[in-house]
């Protein structure tokens, strides 16, 4: 007999069960159709991705350390993708002939070889959407505004979306005297700012520090005056976009390159007010400085403000030097990608998802070898007929079995046929969740038999249409 195998998985990894997957499914496919109201088209690409083309410049030395390696027979060197981006830029630069813009989405696993932490996974699922191939601010307007009628759809209820500018970043290094190649570093750290605050920003910035884990944070080496006037322009903000803008204006007055970023970040604010979405959904907040390397504009995430604690479940921002990697010319581009485990996690800690661990919609029961036919037949009637509908094969006989059953899934509805129904030409149908909530409130079994709540018979050959009605009612209910 061959040695047992410890059923287990690496670190960082897990299972989704169906409840889990439910839950993200439903998700995912309201996502999808926002994305598709707006044009976006969805593309896949590969898991797997030559090391090259994920290392690099571009991707930023954090990124480039938590790269996964692996190997193919032809031993070449390759690596699991750690996002959606950088293969949309070399799906770019090797597919010349797509339209531009090339307005895409993408939902599929990422991988990164991170410590593996509560809430943090090494591979984990991001849903992605990108404009390619225009510099137009029209088209970062139209990513922030996909993310808040996504959120909407979702009915996360309230939330803030925040953008800055990369460029407007690069004005305060000339403003703070910091040379523009420590721009990486610099902005690595300040984006942990809404993590772990403003002082510990400011010793990495500086001098280092311990963290409680014991580890030890290597500062950058900034002189306190340098950190000081980078404190001076974070304390720029204000709940309206426009003066957000003004103070800048005045902060920033003889930077070089400073006006054309500000610009910039108020054109997209005056499109946003065109468009209905005013300051109590997207704020122009100068501290969003997005980890990744390779943005070069406007930058953007999304915070739900009744579970701050699970940070951005939502950012992105233009990288117009991508794909110029491969291609040597530079290709303007945007986008934006949701966390989904995070925003699954979040949604789930808020009560707006979750519940259901299977898609069957009814259960027909299986209660008389002699009926079978007769229950295979309803079974392929209500699913011919787009009802999603499972009879029940399991080893339990008996009614009461077979609908503990319904209730572990989650089923709505079940249905009865025995002898006694097929005599009448009915089918007796069972509400679970009307019948569970109503014997809730009954003080005898005699009580119950008698009402029998939840429970209603309807002609077999109105099977369908009666179902279908029933179901209605049911998820009216649930809303």
């Amino acid at each position: 007999m061959s040695q047992r195998v410890k059923p287990r998985v690496s670190r960082g990894l897990r299972d989704l069960l169906p409840e889990e997957m439910m839950a993200r499914q439903s998700m995912v496919d309201t996502i999808r159709r926002v994305y598709e109201t707006y044009g976006f088209s969805p593309i896949s690409t590969p898991a797997i991705e030559y090391l090259e083309v994920l290392t690099g410049s571009a991707a930023g030395e954090e990124a480039q350390h938590s790269i996964f390696t692996v190997s193919n027979p032809e031993e070449e060197a390759l690596g699991l993708r750690f996002d959606l981006t950088v293969p949309l830029a070399r799906v770019m630069a090797q597919h010349r002939a797509l339209p531009r813009p090339f307005r895409r989405y993408q939902v599929a696993p990422v991988w990164r070889a991170d410590k593996p932490d509560k809430g943090r996974y090494r591979e984990f699922t991001q849903f992605d959407l990108d404009s390619v191939g225009t510099v137009s601010e029209i088209a970062d307007t139209e990513i922030i505004a996909g993310m808040c009628d996504t959120l909407d759809a979702l009915d996360v209820g309230g939330y803030r979306v925040r953008y800055s500018s990369r460029q407007i970043l690069d004005a305060v290094l000339v403003f703070a005297g910091i040379p523009a190649q420590r721009s990486v570093d610099i902005f690595r750290v300040l984006d942990k700012l809404d993590k772990v605050g403003f002082e510990k920003v400011s010793k990495e910035l500086t001098t280092g520090y311990q963290d409680k884990s014991g580890d030890v944070i290597r500062g950058l080496g900034l002189e306190h005056s340098q950190v000081a006037r980078i404190g001076k322009f974070l304390d720029v903000r204000s709940e309206q976009r426009s003066e957000v803008v003004d103070q800048l204006r005045d902060l920033f007055a003889g930077i070089e390159g400073a006006e054309e970023a500000i610009r910039g970040v108020e054109k997209i604010s005056r499109h946003l007010y065109a468009l209905g979405y005013g300051d109590d959904k997207v704020t122009l907040d100068l501290s969003i400085a997005r980890g990744l390397a390779y943005y070069t504009g406007p930058v953007f995430e999304a915070n739900l403000e009744q579970a701050p604690q699970f940070g951005s479940v939502f950012g992105g921002g233009r990288y117009d030097g991508l794909v110029m990697r491969f291609l040597g010319e530079r290709v303007p581009a945007t986008g934006a990608s949701i966390g989904v485990d995070r925003l699954l996690a979040a949604l789930t800690h808020l009560g707006k998802i979750g519940g259901r661990t299977t898609a069957t919609e009814v259960l027909v029961l299986n209660m008389d070898p002699s009926l079978e036919d007769d229950v295979l037949a309803m079974t392929f009637e209500l699913r011919r007929a787009g009802i999603p509908t499972e009879l029940y094969i399991g080893t339990a006989k008996n009614v009461g079995k077979q609908l503990k059953y319904a209730d572990r899934t989650g089923v709505p509805l079940a249905l009865l046929y025995g002898s006694n129904e097929k005599e009448q030409g009915i089918v007796t149908v069972k509400d679970l969740d009307a019948g569970r909530a109503r014997s809730s409130q009954m003080e005898s079994r005699e009580e119950w038999i008698e009402e029998r709540p939840g429970q209603q018979e309807i002609r077999r050959h109105d099977l369908v249409a009666e179902v279908r009605r029933i179901l209605a009612n049911v998820r009216a209910n649930e809303a």
